[in-house]
């Protein structure tokens, strides 16, 4: 009686893996052996390990990451030119604490988005916020926000994470309006987050993707000159095995 009140208070606690823990212990013979300071432990870890797994879980639905990818699954075949040293430092994460920046360029299909992803998803599984746009549907959000006056609220959203994943610059026309608002983005961003830029354009040929030069001069300002580069080379991975870019 005693044993089932104590789960039940467990429960009205909401220390649920507590609960489901303490009564798999209780229908495990071996773990009466261990001594209180042991089977306690072990209850705090499993709560401590359900409470960490449900947190990743809200910060990976949050950022809507474009792939399900892993830094520790990068094909390092030597024709992609990848560095592992320099792969290995960004993936400890402090060029993020330093509000610094990783631009990866290279052709269509080398796995800019599958590593753009990787790295977001480093970031979540270290409790960081991340938030993953396309070039494209960014500027289809904003042209909607500023037509029904939900461009602060958007503003807002896309200034918070630690880090803003933008996927695919270049690909799409940027008009003047949506230039400006970027620059405010990214300005605000400038002591607060990072970036993660994907293009198929190197940053030198940047410039010419948007509308104003002096709007170019700008936003390139805040971003080329702290940034990391990363270059993929080699063949299509879409051809190889198919569906990454």
């Amino acid at each position: 009686m005693l044993t089932q009140q104590t789960i039940s208070q467990l429960r009205l606690l909401k220390l649920n893996a507590m609960a489901d823990a303490y009564h798999l212990q209780l229908a495990q013979p071996a773990t009466q052996s261990l001594s209180f300071d042991e089977r306690l432990g072990l209850l705090v870890d499993q709560e401590m390990t359900e409470r960490e797994n449900r947190k990743l879980k809200r910060i990976l639905r949050s950022a809507q990451l474009r792939e399900h990818a892993l830094l520790e699954n990068i094909d390092f075949a030597p024709a992609r030119g990848l560095d592992k040293t320099q792969i290995a430092t960004l993936a400890g994460y402090e060029w993020a604490r330093r509000q610094q920046n990783i631009l990866i360029t290279g052709a269509t299909g080398t796995g800019k988005s599958w590593l753009a992803s990787a790295f977001g998803m480093q970031g979540c599984r270290l409790g960081m916020s991340v938030l993953y746009r396309s070039a494209t549907h960014l500027f289809q959000e904003i042209e909607v926000a500023t037509g029904d006056g939900s461009l602060q609220k958007l503003k807002q959203s896309l200034i918070k994470p630690t880090v803003l994943i933008i996927d695919d610059f270049g690909l799409s026309p940027m008009s003047l309006a949506i230039g400006y608002i970027l620059l405010d983005v990214i300005d605000a961003r400038l002591q607060t987050g990072s970036l993660i830029i994907t293009s198929q354009f190197p940053p030198g040929l940047w410039h010419e993707r948007f509308p104003d030069p002096t709007l170019a001069d700008a936003i390139l300002d805040r971003i080329v000159h702290r940034s990391y580069r990363i270059v993929l080379k080699g063949p299509s991975l879409r051809k190889l095995h198919g569906g990454i870019d």
